[in-house]
């Protein structure tokens, strides 16, 4: 490997290698952490002993599609998990009242905790803590910001995804430390909001679309979507989310006091 130009435990962060090409080169031990890796052609790679998490839409292995294959593994492991792409709006309703069942079991696990490992972070990912202020931004965006038109619908505590640029009007505090009730009041707030609406839906108003979102935030102004949409992001990040944080307190519930 003398010829060889010598990167090895470099970091790229906040980086845009978009269109870049990378030949014969050793990404052995490496991490990459909150990437999009679109359009991306790997031919000639020896992949052994690798984990990948996120959201995986036809990734082709050797001619196979394996994402249908890891959906229905995943359904299969997770028999709720299909209930999160409901179809109707009692289907919307059903898969919400799962989701605050299933939340209130995680909830009742992390108060068994000391409060102090509710901030801790476990492989670099968020809190539980920071998780639960995440999912509210969640819910403000998609359910007051894009259904009921409030152009500023965010709580000074409420976390975007780390990657968002700044953004004018837009909350984005890392490092507060609220308590867990003061983070469980804004998690509730947000959750009304969602609550309010798939109890009123109706099976016509999931293809409608929302109106032009208005001002500076998150998504952007102008946008359109329509209601199923809306609505299904979230049911996709409070499952994921979830997930996550069961992981995460597994591994807190094991650390030496």
């Amino acid at each position: 490997m003398n010829d060889f130009q010598d990167l090895t435990g470099s970091e790229f962060e906040r980086a845009d290698l978009s269109g870049s090409r990378f030949t014969t080169v050793y990404l052995n031990d490496s991490t990459i952490q909150n990437a999009d890796l679109y359009r991306v052609t790997m031919q000639g790679v020896e992949v052994v002993d690798t984990t990948i998490s996120g959201e995986i839409k036809n990734l082709v292995i050797n001619g196979v599609d394996v994402a249908p294959l890891i959906e229905a593994e995943l359904d299969r492991r997770h028999p709720d998990r299909p209930k999160f792409r409901p179809t109707t709006a009692d289907g919307f309703r059903e898969a919400w009242d799962l989701n605050t069942r299933l939340w209130e079991a995680t909830l009742a696990r992390a108060r068994r905790l000391d409060p102090e490992q509710l901030h801790e972070s476990v492989n670099g990912e968020w809190s539980f803590i920071q998780t639960l202020r995440h999912l509210a931004f969640a819910s403000e965006s998609w359910v007051g910001r894009c259904l009921l038109d409030d152009p500023s619908p965010w709580h000074p505590l409420s976390l975007p995804w780390d990657q968002m640029r700044p953004t004018p009007g837009v909350p984005h505090d890392r490092e507060a430390r609220p308590s867990l009730d003061e983070a469980l009041e804004l998690r509730h707030q947000a959750m009304a909001l969602v609550r309010g609406v798939v109890d009123g839906l109706t099976d016509a108003q999931l293809d409608s679309m929302t109106n032009p979102l208005a001002g500076q935030g998150w998504p952007p102004e102008g946008e359109t979507f329509p209601v199923r949409e809306c609505l299904l992001v979230v049911l996709n990040e409070e499952w994921e989310h979830r997930l996550y944080a069961e992981r995460d307190l597994a591994v807190l519930e094991a650390s030496p006091d």
